[in-house]
Parts: structure tokens; C-alpha cells; sequence
């Protein structure tokens, strides 16, 4: 089984303050300094503004919450993980729920290498507002096929207020041909399980690209094998 393990403080940088960083890996009596570009993976998070994007970012990689809202330009987060002894980046941008940087988008979008667009399961409008999103996404990465995305219903502690149903969420992702799971930032519910899904969807790609070139016995040894826990 593939392991991936958080073993260092998480930085939170802006998008116009990215400084070089570098990471101490030990290995026995051995240091080795690597720069935070090395292996770089970008998760980019879309959405409406309030449906708690932010939030969702912040309670995996701090673990708080807040309950006031603080409208985002554009946030970057960074946190280390192992991965069968080699050093990867997991780098998360927490994108603008305003549609008034369109070159913003698309430039978070052709860097990215998995995307998660959030709804709140409180408005219906939020879902709908995903919809041009997820088209530029097409748009600019052409074939989606391979590309790790989830829908994501936002808000599931807010039963009461719920005006999209879990099957439309469900139907949703279908017309979409990606995942999809509700979550609560606030209690958090689901959020880890959330990335916990977009990295072994990563890893499912690079095993079925591989498939063509191993025994059907081979390559179901590799997929079990080929899941991603984060510690």
C-alpha cells in the first residue's frame, strides 16, 4: 500500500509573494536540501464566493475553522509529503469566487493538475455558477480524460437550509464524468477524505496509463497496491 505522509509545517504565501523555499529531508545521517518547485502537484479550487472554499483549504491544512467570512483574491498553500521516499509539493490554490479575473482563471487552470469545484448545498446558484467554470476547464485542458476533479457539495451541517439535493449533486458529477462527495468544513466531515480522493484518483491514472504494458494479474496487484492515504 502507497503511503503519503504530511511531515512538515504547512506555508501560506500569496500569489504575488512566492518566495523559494527548502525543505530538509533526513535520510539516516544524510541531509538533503530540495527547493519547494521540486515535483510540484497543483490542486486548484473553484467556486462561488461563500461557499466556503476557503474553509474547506484551511481545515485540512491547519486543521481550524473560522466562522466569519473573508473574501479571497487568490491564496496559496503548500505542504510537504512523502511518497515511496521521494519529496512531493502538495501546492493548493484557493481561487477568487468573483468572475472579474478571467486571465486568473485560466492560467490556475493550465498549470493545474486536479481541480476541485465547490458548491454550497444551501444554494442552488451555486451550483449552476460551476457551470462555466468547469466548461473553461475544458476549454483550455482540451481532453478531461485523466484529469483528477471532484464536485464537491460544501455545507452538509446545514441540513436545514439545503436547497440541492444530494442526487443532484450525484447527477451532476455524472454529466461532468467526475467524482463527487459532500463535506463540512465546519465539522469537518469528509475534508481529508476529499484529497485523500483526488490523490488516489492521480494515482489511478498512472497505473491505467501503465496497464497496456502488464498481465491483467499484474495489474490488479498495482491497483491495490495504488492507493494514497494521507497520514
Amino acid at each position: 500500500m502507497l503511503f503519503f505522509r504530511i511531515f512538515l509545517p504547512t506555508v501560506t504565501v500569496k500569489k504575488k509573494h512566492l518566495v523559494p523555499l527548502f525543505f530538509e529531508v533526513l535520510s539516516g545521517s544524510n541531509v538533503k536540501v530540495m527547493p519547494e518547485q521540486s515535483n510540484d502537484y497543483r490542486v486548484v479550487v473553484f467556486g462561488a464566493g461563500g461557499v466556503g472554499k476557503s474553509s474547506l483549504v484551511l481545515r485540512f491544512v491547519k486543521g481550524s475553522f473560522c466562522e466569519m467570512y473573508i473574501p479571497t483574491v487568490e491564496d496559496t498553500y503548500r505542504q510537504v509529503i512523502t511518497c515511496n521516499r521521494n519529496i512531493y509539493t502538495l501546492q493548493i490554490t484557493d481561487t477568487t469566487g468573483s468572475h472579474q479575473f478571467p486571465a486568473m482563471q485560466r492560467l490556475n487552470i493550465s498549470k493545474g493538475h486536479a481541480f476541485i469545484l465547490v458548491y454550497s448545498i444551501t444554494s442552488k446558484q451555486s451550483l449552476e455558477e460551476l457551470a462555466p467554470i468547469f466548461a473553461l476547464i475544458r476549454e483550455v485542458k482540451g481532453n478531461l480524460e485523466g484529469i483528477p476533479m471532484m464536485l464537491v457539495g460544501n455545507k452538509s451541517d446545514e441540513e436545514e437550509s439545503r436547497e440541492v439535493t444530494y442526487q443532484d449533486g450525484m447527477n451532476q458529477s455524472h454529466k461532468w464524468n467526475c467524482n463527487f462527495m459532500e463535506t463540512s468544513a465546519k465539522n469537518n466531515t469528509n475534508v481529508k477524505e476529499m484529497f485523500q480522493e483526488l490523490l488516489n484518483m492521480e494515482k489511478s491514472r498512472n497505473v491505467s496509463l501503465q496497464s497496456e504494458r502488464r498481465t491483467l494479474a499484474q495489474f490488479r496487484k498495482e491497483k491495490m497496491k495504488g492507493k494514497c492515504l494521507i497520514m
